[in-house]
């Protein structure tokens, strides 16, 4: 990459990137902090900085981050200001400690580390920094403080001014431009650590909120739709699901299945055959009259008997052992063994499969410590192909449809991950006015300058 094309792209970023909420309130909370001070006469170096600074160190994203950092805020200020007050006052009955900046320093040194422990003595602990700061925002001007208790005093008064202003700007939200056009493509594996686990309380919460305000998101997992909608319960979707590993496309407001991508009847019979000489049993997944029927071959294994006894409660599915299936109506085959026994069966099936327009693949399987699951779908089953098709459905009734695919950096470690992720379908779905006007603004001036 030359270096014009790396300004290019620089500047192309730059360009683009969305002005948050966040961004705008701290700046107008840091305004009205300086404006406050202005009608009392402060201004230029005379204009105090604790209050802007709290305001920046309080502003949260949301106003319960804000209320919680204005507390440990506070808490810290008052310790600082606290253990401030008294060092004056030692300065003032003992000014000949003062005299050698030596002596007055180290000093100051002992006061901060008193300051951080008193936090940890009374539970402050996560306040600690900020009463060293106001501990040494308190006494660093000595000797040229004469009242110690006007100089505490007017310390905390700023720190109350810059968290009721961080406070009443977070309280109030920017008006947000639904993005309606907008179509978002979220995998079910960045919510939630695996398909037996429930979706925690926050990101159950967030997603029903988005779908609350009719955010198109269509949520895709790899596996059968039952684990999503035991999962999300009542919540109304707002566009179908594409499940079984991009294999079907499920409308689970109205229990139907738009499209399903089954097995080639021949590739089908083909692979049974195989499979009888190579396992003694699998689970065969169909799809009939909207109906998901699981076909089990042979006796249950005991990593079998472990998921099937997990998943057989669940009330949109069919378990059936018998062998009375239509080979038309296969959506997979699946087998749940250990990773030594699946690989095993991959390699020996492995020449044929793509002959076969079948494709497999390995998966750990949720609830067996050590055990995983081979799957075999249709060649052309997979998540590519199924968001393709249905984004074509989709632009029949909204040509300008936009596709989002929310693909984060990482995948789930943690339900702070999932949290995040929704978090940027919201700013993306509901950005601000100012951002919408910003965005305008640079498109307009990118097709002018085109036709220039």
């Amino acid at each position: 990459m030359t270096q014009n094309e790396k300004k290019k792209k620089q500047r192309t970023w730059i360009e683009w990137h969305p002005v948050g909420q966040r961004i705008v309130k701290t700046a107008a909370a840091v305004t009205l902090c300086l404006f406050f001070y202005m009608l009392r006469g402060y201004q230029g170096e005379t204009m105090p900085a604790e209050a802007a600074i709290t305001a920046i160190i309080c502003m949260q994203p949301y106003v319960h981050g804000t209320r919680e950092n204005a507390l440990t805020r506070l808490s810290g200020t008052v310790i600082g200001a606290f253990w401030g007050f008294l060092f004056l006052l030692l300065m003032l009955f003992f000014p000949s400690l003062g005299k050698n900046l030596f002596v007055l320093y180290a000093l100051m040194g002992v006061g901060t580390l008193i300051t951080l422990h008193s936090t940890v003595l009374i539970r402050q602990s996560e306040a600690s920094g900020l009463a060293a700061i106001v501990f040494v925002c308190v006494v660093i001007a000595y000797p040229d403080i004469t009242n110690p208790m006007d100089q505490a005093f007017h310390r905390i008064l700023d720190v109350l001014l810059g968290t009721a202003v961080a406070l009443g700007v977070n309280a109030i939200r920017l008006p947000g431009v639904r993005q309606h056009q907008k179509a978002f493509f979220v995998r079910m594996k960045d919510l939630a650590p695996d398909q037996f686990a429930h979706l925690s309380a926050p990101v159950l919460f967030r997603l029903q909120a988005l779908f609350q305000e009719e955010a198109k998101i269509c949520l895709m997992s790899e596996h059968a739709p039952s684990f999503q909608t035991s999962q999300l319960g009542s919540t109304k979707l707002t566009l179908p699901m594409i499940v079984m590993d991009g294999a079907a496309i499920y409308d689970a407001n109205d229990n139907e299945y738009l499209s399903t991508t089954t097995l080639d009847p021949a590739s089908c019979r083909w692979l049974v055959k195989r499979l009888n000489t190579l396992h003694d049993s699998y689970f065969i997944y169909t799809v009939h009259q909207n109906r998901n029927c699981i076909f089990h071959h042979g006796q249950l294994t005991e990593p079998e008997r472990t998921v099937y006894q997990h998943l057989k409660r669940s009330p949109y599915r069919y378990y059936l052992d018998d062998d009375h299936y239509s080979a038309s109506d296969v959506v997979y085959i699946k087998i749940v063994t250990d990773r030594e026994e699946a690989e095993r069966v991959q390699r020996d099936l492995a020449p044929v499969l793509e002959k076969m327009k079948i494709r497999s693949v390995i998966r750990s399987q949720a609830g067996l410590e050590k055990g995983c699951s081979l799957y075999f779908y249709a060649s052309h089953a997979d998540m590519r192909h199924a968001q393709e098709h249905l984004v074509k459905l989709l632009r029949q009734k909204d040509e300008n449809l936009e596709v989002r695919d929310m693909v984060p950096q990482r995948d789930y470690r943690t339900e702070h991950d999932a949290v995040q992720l929704l978090k940027k379908v919201y700013r993306e779905y509901s950005p601000s006015v100012f951002s919408v006007w910003l965005k305008g603004r640079k498109k307009a001036g990118a097709a002018g300058g085109k036709q220039a």
